[in-house]
């Protein structure tokens, strides 16, 4: 597997997420998410469905939940987005009358009974809520925060255009159920301390889109959670399966929760067309797009509202140049903007999803028996969970393929620049403006010769570096012998940063610069 899509998860954990000394309620202080203290908290989730047919959780016929939970830590995941069917506080019988194992039953899916009687022996005779109750409880006293996420109306797999639950007033989608439901689950988590958000609707989608109807119900939703329950975060998503807020630039709604409302978006390689990201050069749609999601939800940062990335991934079980090079391009914004997060998905395998038992979820970060990391590389090296604060308080230069940071070498003579884990980095500064790059008090002397490796000299030896491509990730110099250009780059026997020519400035969609892409944040 490429690198890029093997390591650019690590960017994920760059905010050395601290386990749960939180001090709860959670709140909103302009863009940032804050705990009782008025601290930085940053959710860097995982989503666990728990919407499809069954209507459990994911995986408990195969692993204990408690190990299931613990895995979630270990990976560096301090929050799970726990999907759920609107039916399941709306249908009583569903919810309170059909037992874990009925459920299963009736799907015919008998080898997961024997699964759960096996891992789970506790769920297996429970109604379908109280089991649902059992795992944000589970996750609680492994120190998870939850956000209850309604996916859609019936259990099933989502999404498509055509589905009847698709937009509001949809024959599947009453609003004023809706809105009931989510103040029953709202209110039935009141008390319990891990359930800090609740997101109102997994990707409105469909025909009917359209912003009128999403300001005519998505504020009462809102209302009806905060009614039930004042202490969880509110948060509401955009359109277009949730990758358009920008109806919002222009137009604005009043609530009675501003502290509490955080807005979400998606962003996947399909989301911008299918294999799009391999048809064309990789600097030039990457600034395309990120244009297009700062444009479509971005922006609200600016406007001082929290902008949570609940759905983002690629496949993890295969090459997909597609996927690796939006990867690339989505870290590098995600984590320039300090983003939370909730990757797809935790998921090993299906119980059942379109008609097929046990599909594997090639997203998953678990493997199908939800106990190895289905991608070895994926997460390793993930820093340990220490608390610091977010990155609004750093000046890293940060490379997005790796998710690694440049920092100092200063074990030789020679000082020279290298990737460090972003927690153990020296700061670096570089001002476009002035086009220095600067770390530990010392400026780059680049190279002449391609291949060698970036040294670090007094400031009469200062090289200017330019932001070269349409991203502005290529840091470039000029040669003193000849003029030509050169761009940094990362060995990867080392992770130097040495001097390579610049690698896809033109219009040639073949080629991948994630390896010469650097981030200031």
């Amino acid at each position: 597997m490429a690198r890029s899509i093997s390591l650019c998860i690590f960017f994920l954990f760059i905010s050395w997420i601290p386990k749960l000394t939180t001090s709860y309620p959670l709140s909103t202080k302009s863009r940032w998410i804050v705990d009782e203290k008025g601290q930085r908290v940053k959710l860097a989730c995982v989503n666990w469905p728990a919407h499809l047919q069954p209507a459990v959780a994911e995986g408990l016929s195969k692993q204990p939940l408690d190990s299931i939970s613990k895995k979630i830590v270990s990976m560096g995941f301090n929050c799970v987005r726990l999907t759920w069917p609107l039916d399941l506080m709306t249908n009583d019988t569903l919810a309170l009358k059909v037992t874990v194992k009925q459920s299963f039953e009736r799907l015919n899916l008998l080898d997961d009974v024997l699964g759960i009687q096996t891992h789970n022996p506790k769920i297996l005779n429970l109604p379908i809520f109280n089991a649902f109750q059992e795992v944000v409880s589970n996750l609680g006293q492994n120190g998870v925060m939850v956000i209850l996420d309604n996916h859609l109306t019936t259990p099933g797999w989502c999404c498509s255009d055509n589905d009847l639950d698709a937009f509001f007033e949809y024959p599947n989608f009453d609003p004023a159920v809706w809105a009931k439901g989510l103040s029953k689950m709202a209110s039935l988590f009141r008390n319990v301390t891990n359930v800090v958000g609740m997101s109102l609707r997994n990707e409105p989608r469909g025909t009917r889109d359209y912003p009128n109807l999403w300001f005519k119900y998505m504020p009462k939703g809102g209302e009806a959670v905060h009614a039930a329950n004042p202490d969880v975060l509110v948060i509401l998503s955009g359109i277009d399966y949730d990758t358009n807020l920008s109806f919002l630039r222009d137009r604005f709604f009043n609530v009675s929760f501003t502290d509490k409302l955080v807005f979400e978006q998606h962003w996947y390689s399909f989301s911008d067309g299918r294999d799009s990201w391999e048809k064309h050069n990789s600097n030039d749609f990457c600034a395309k797009i990120i244009e297009k999601v700062t444009h479509n939800g971005g922006f609200l940062i600016g406007r001082g509202f929290p902008l949570f990335l609940t759905e983002f991934g690629a496949n993890l079980r295969s090459g997909d140049v597609s996927g690796n090079r939006y990867m690339n391009c989505l870290v590098a914004w995600a984590a320039e903007n300090d983003l939370d997060w909730a990757v797809w998905a935790l998921t090993g395998d299906y119980y059942l999803r379109t008609g097929q038992k046990h599909m594997v979820e090639t997203f998953g970060v678990l493997a199908p028996n939800w106990k190895d990391v289905a991608n070895s590389t994926y997460l390793q090296n993930s820093p340990n969970s220490t608390s610091r604060p977010g990155l609004q308080s750093k000046k890293l230069l940060f490379h997005p393929t790796t998710g690694l940071c440049v920092t100092s070498n200063l074990s030789n003579n020679s000082p020279t620049l290298r990737l460090e884990q972003c927690r153990k980095a020296e700061p670096s500064t570089f001002n476009p403006s002035e086009g220095i790059l600067w770390s530990n008090k010392m400026c780059v002397e680049a190279p002449d010769a391609v291949g060698q490796k970036v040294k670090l000299g007094v400031d009469t030896k200062c090289s200017k570096l330019g932001q070269t491509s349409a991203t502005h990730m290529h840091l470039s110099f000029k040669t003193t012998s000849n003029g030509s250009l050169l761009c940094l780059d990362v060995d990867e026997r080392d992770n130097s940063i040495v001097a390579n020519p610049c690698k896809c400035l033109t219009m040639d969609a073949s080629c991948d610069p994630a390896s010469q892409w650097f981030k200031v944040l």
